[in-house]
């Protein structure tokens, strides 16, 4: 029964494309070590080729002996060249074993058919080495967090930012409290000093979390000088300034679409309710 074993990653040789090279090498019948003549080729061929990229192996069998003498074979036979050419020629990374069944087509001459082939590719194409084997690059997906209003998370009364960071979870909204901006700029207020240097500790005391900050607007249908963003940008450059990584802050700005109160507002308490500026976690 004719077997087949293949070594490399998940295609079948048929799936390569035209750039890859071979290499082959014969073994006696029943045998998965070779020949002095054949071992000579295959070193010859190790010293000449040590800049190429191997992708696979694969190995065959004759149709002779059982199904289970022929795995085992073919399998003997990729191993043996593997530990020929292990060390000394680059191979990929995800160099896999994968056995298939009756599905090589057999030479009628039995000898041709006891080898193994080596597929590689030259110096020239490693760099297009995805391309050529027709691997598409890994997306990943942004991980979509579900936002958690401040409200939803029942924080202690009058609980501190520390308190509320140490209690929050990923999406959770936090209120910054008293930072105020100028009207109609992205000025901040001296007196928003103190809010953002406790947003600093925390962020010290904190190595690992990751923000997102919220600008917010009032009292005008839309934010059409994204004035929300850039107060929310305004926070960042500060925080950034006094040491803390930027990776590790995001900044939007929601204009009035996110409202606590409808607008226009009915009171200046809801104009200053509407009007703030939030941290999301996203990591901690």
């Amino acid at each position: 029964m004719k077997k087949i074993l293949i070594i490399g990653f998940f295609f079948i040789i048929s799936q390569f494309v035209t750039a890859q090279e071979h290499f082959e090498v014969f073994f006696n019948t029943n045998k998965y070590d070779v020949t002095k003549a054949e071992n000579k080729k295959l070193q010859d061929w190790i010293l000449a080729n040590k800049e190429v990229k191997i992708i696979a192996i694969h190995g065959f069998t004759d149709e002779d002996g059982s199904n289970g003498s022929n795995d085992t074979l073919a399998k003997n036979r990729v191993r043996f060249i593997f530990n020929q050419v292990k060390g000394k020629i680059k191979i990929r990374e995800d160099f896999k074993t994968i056995s298939f069944g009756e599905n090589f087509n057999q030479s009628k001459n039995k000898a041709e058919n006891r080898k193994a082939t080596i597929f590689y590719l030259l110096p020239k194409d490693i760099a297009r080495e995805n391309e050529i084997l027709g691997i598409k690059p890994k997306v990943i997906e942004p991980e979509v967090i579900i936002p958690i209003e401040e409200e939803a998370m029942n924080f202690p009364e009058n609980a501190t930012l520390e308190e509320k960071i140490k209690l929050s979870k990923k999406g959770t909204l936090i209120r910054l409290n008293d930072i105020n901006f100028y009207v109609n700029t992205f000025a901040i207020m001296p007196t928003s000093k103190r809010a953002i240097d406790e947003l600093i500790l925390m962020m010290d005391i904190y190595p690992n979390l990751k923000i997102e900050i919220q600008g917010h607007i009032c009292c005008v249908p839309k934010d059409v000088r994204n004035l929300s963003l850039d107060r929310a940008r305004q926070v960042k450059r500060i925080l950034v300034s006094e040491g803390v990584r930027e990776k590790r802050i995001q900044v939007i700005g929601f204009g009035t679409t996110k409202p606590k109160f409808p607008i226009p507002e009915k009171s200046e308490f809801e104009a200053a309710r509407n009007r703030r500026v939030e941290i999301m976690i996203l990591d901690k």
